[in-house]
């Protein structure tokens, strides 16, 4: 079964370099914005949302859009629901060719509930499941940027025991998440230093590197300023590219294709490669409304106003506008995994020349 998910997951994505899709096959959806973190490069913390989608309205959502064939959930704090496991539970029954849910933990939740929410996920039978422990530096640094002692600590544990649980479960997937920023660029040496220290088994494969960027709509920060020393930080990501070995699988080639892509991004502020956005992929929040994506605060419609079914709003005028917007490159410039991957994955020729080059 695992095998037809994948396989219709990659023809999917194979189209979607010749013709844009009937529908999209990746939703990134924010299920909470609660969350307990106090971060320097966000403001999600700070909403106290009301109003959220509830499991019901999920589960019609989910019912009235069965072409899903990746889940990317996020928050907030995505273990701060309670219902998390029915939620994943749910897309798993209405979408068949579910290939992958993906997921972040600042591990600020309680470490047992997490792992049993972790582990009930993994019985569903989801093909993969991924988890991205947030870290953004060594011990001091990562507790100053996200503003909470002894996250550090619960971080490294978080991975720890997700080390543990990989040997039971085969459809595991898990790495360290490291957001670049003013407030740790030039500390990712440091940083591996001290994890390799309390993780003796850890690589660079095992860390995850987005850049910190502005969004209205998502992290709620447009006005804060997170310019980074571009020099830097691309010689701290070629790093990382020179030090991570290679694996075959389909995540690990698209994320060296990232990363390489990254560094042109930091350097020049574009990512230089077609967008997916409201194709392949959009993003709903935690109210329901729905975006081209994480990073673009222009509002195609909201669920709750077209009885749950996507179709309805994904060719209004808003969304051709959009399409339109996005054709002539004019979409806002970013380079996040939520859009990234299948953008990668929708234009392999592209993809494949800098997955070999230098």
């Amino acid at each position: 079964m695992a095998v037809n998910q994948l396989t219709s997951l990659g023809l999917t994505a194979l189209r979607n370099n010749f013709s844009e899709l009937k529908n999209p096959y990746k939703l990134t959806f924010a299920i909470t914005y609660w969350c307990q973190s106090r971060c320097l490069t966000c403001n999600i913390w700070d909403i106290r949302p009301k109003g959220e989608l509830t499991l019901d309205e999920i589960k019609n959502f989910a019912s009235k859009n069965n072409f899903f064939k990746w889940i990317e959930i996020t928050g907030g704090e995505p273990f701060l629901r309670s219902d998390i496991v029915d939620i994943v539970r749910t897309f798993h029954k209405n979408n068949k060719d579910l290939y992958l849910v993906t997921m972040p933990t600042n591990s600020l939740c309680n470490r047992e509930m997490v792992l049993g929410k972790i582990k009930e996920m993994l019985d569903i039978g989801i093909p993969k499941l991924s988890i991205t422990v947030s870290l953004d530096g060594y011990k001091e640094l990562h507790d100053k940027i996200r503003g909470i002692p002894g996250n550090f600590e619960k971080a490294v544990s978080m991975f720890k025991d997700l080390q543990e649980l990989s040997k039971q479960y085969k459809n595991l997937f898990f790495v360290f998440g490291y957001t670049v920023s003013p407030f740790n660029q030039g500390s990712f040496s440091t940083t591996y230093s001290e994890v390799k220290k309390l993780i003796p088994n850890i690589r660079y494969n095992d860390f995850h590197f987005n850049i910190g960027q502005i969004s209205g709509s998502y992290y709620r920060n447009e006005s804060m300023t997170l310019s980074i020393n571009k020099d830097i930080v691309a010689e701290e990501i070629k790093t990382l590219i020179k030090n991570r070995k290679f694996e075959f699988g389909a995540i690990p080639i698209i994320e060296t294709v990232f990363l390489k892509r990254l560094v042109d991004y930091v350097l020049t502020g574009k990512p230089q490669i077609k967008s997916r956005s409201l194709d392949a992929s959009l993003f709903m929040d935690s109210f329901g409304n729905v975006y081209p994506s994480i990073m673009w605060d222009k509002k195609i419609g909201n669920i709750r106003e077209s009885d749950f079914y996507l179709k309805k709003m994904w060719y209004n005028q808003t969304a051709k506008e959009i399409r339109k917007e996005i054709k002539s490159g004019n979409e806002p410039s970013n380079w996040t995994a939520c859009e990234a991957y299948q953008s990668i994955a929708g234009n392999v020729a592209e993809s494949l020349l800098t997955m070999f080059s230098k």
